[in-house]
C-alpha cells in the first residue's frame, strides 16, 4: 500500500461512549479493518480517533463508528479529513 491509497480522517464522537468498552471495540475493528492509527477519551466524554487506511475500509469503519459496541449511544459523529502521517499500528491512548 503506498501512502497515496490512503485516506486520514479526524473524528469525534458523542454520546454515551465512555465507559462502555468504546477505545477497545474500535481498537479491534480497526484490527479487522486495517485501519491504523488511534482512539482516546476527552475530558468532555466525547471520544476522539484519528484513522488511515484505503477508502473502501474507511467507510466500514465510520459506519461501525455510528454504531459502536453494544453498550454505546452514539449521539453523533463529526468527521474532517487530515494529512496522512504514517501510522505503524492502532493504540490506545489514555
Amino acid at each position: 500500500m503506498t501512502p497515496t491509497d490512503l485516506i486520514h480522517k479526524n473524528i469525534r464522537i458523542s454520546g454515551r461512549v465512555q465507559g462502555v468498552g468504546f477505545r477497545y471495540a474500535c481498537r479491534n475493528i480497526a484490527y479487522l479493518l486495517e485501519i491504523k492509527g488511534f482512539v482516546r477519551n476527552l475530558p468532555d466524554g466525547d471520544v476522539y480517533i484519528e484513522a488511515e487506511g484505503k477508502r473502501v475500509q474507511m467507510d466500514e469503519f465510520l459506519a461501525w463508528c455510528w454504531e459502536g459496541p453494544s453498550r454505546a449511544e452514539v449521539e453523533r459523529v463529526e468527521v474532517e479529513d487530515g494529512k496522512v502521517v504514517g501510522f505503524g499500528d492502532f493504540q490506545l491512548w489514555h
